[in-house]
């Protein structure tokens, strides 16, 4: 069965397959991920990010974890089906400042009234059409985090969140079969907030090289870049330079690297 991959910007993804839709990760007020710092986020650069292609459709919504870019509740209210599920990863569990960076996405979630689900790694649903598996993932700042395995009749893609390179890609790709696509993010931030302190010198995401082994890890044909070229000023989050040509040069002799515009489709299929 074919799937049509469509890119919403940034790190959201619209599947369609069997006259059906999910979402991942869609974000529609990219405004207001740093707007906790107040007017200094007046600085930092916005991604270009559209809507579902038919608003209140989608038979769920996938979210890689409770980050503001990841998990925007009026994104996911506007984009599905009445009833339709919300799935995502829990809270860490721990005290209000090592929760921070998920409170502001977790209170809008509940205040949506969308119906949560909570999942562990390797949970699979089915939902409509698609069958979905939550993924092992590590976050750059210890926030819980899945990546999620989407298939539909033989055809499937991996969209991989933010996470850092980490070494479940064998069990993955032993696990799913073979991987028509993934999704991977790119930019390699060097992250300094105010509660992970102090800094680590390390990217909090995968950089271009990482993300192009992980989907040669992962055995996929297409690898599809995301999470790169926005929210960049400030001391919080710095992304490197050229982070698509760097990319684009790592799958060489891998996946095929097919970047898409916020709006583009993908045909995905066997």
């Amino acid at each position: 069965m074919e799937i049509r991959a469509r890119s919403l910007g940034w790190a959201g993804v619209e599947l369609s397959a069997g006259g059906a839709s999910i979402l991942i990760d869609p974000l529609e007020d990219a405004g207001a991920v740093f707007a906790a710092l107040g007017d200094a986020a007046a600085t930092i650069s916005k991604p270009e990010v559209v809507p579902p292609s038919q608003p209140e459709a989608a038979v769920a919504g996938l979210v890689t974890h409770l980050h503001r870019d990841h998990a925007d509740a009026a994104a996911l209210a506007g984009g599905l089906a009445p009833g339709a599920p919300v799935l995502e990863p829990g809270t860490g569990g721990g005290e209000a400042l090592e929760e921070l960076a998920l409170a502001q996405a977790d209170h809008e979630l509940t205040a949506a009234g969308l119906e949560r689900r909570r999942v562990a790694a390797w949970e699979t649903a089915a939902l409509g059409p698609f069958t979905v598996t939550a993924l092992p993932a590590a976050d750059g700042t210890g926030d819980p985090q899945v990546s999620w395995l989407v298939e539909a009749g033989g055809t499937r893609v991996v969209h991989l969140g933010d996470t850092l390179f980490h070494g479940w890609w064998w069990r993955i790709a032993l696990r799913a079969g073979s991987i028509d696509a993934v999704f991977a993010p790119i930019n390699g931030a060097l992250l300094d907030f105010p509660h992970r302190q102090p800094p680590s010198a390390l990217p909090g995401v995968m950089d271009p090289e990482q993300a192009g082994e992980a989907a040669r890890l992962l055995g996929a044909r297409v690898a599809v870049p995301m999470h790169f070229g926005a929210y960049e000023g400030g001391p919080w989050y710095r992304p490197p330079e050229r982070p698509l040509e760097r990319f684009v040069d790592a799958c060489t002799g891998g996946p095929e690297a097919r970047p898409l515009a916020p709006g583009e489709t993908l045909a995905i299929g066997r």
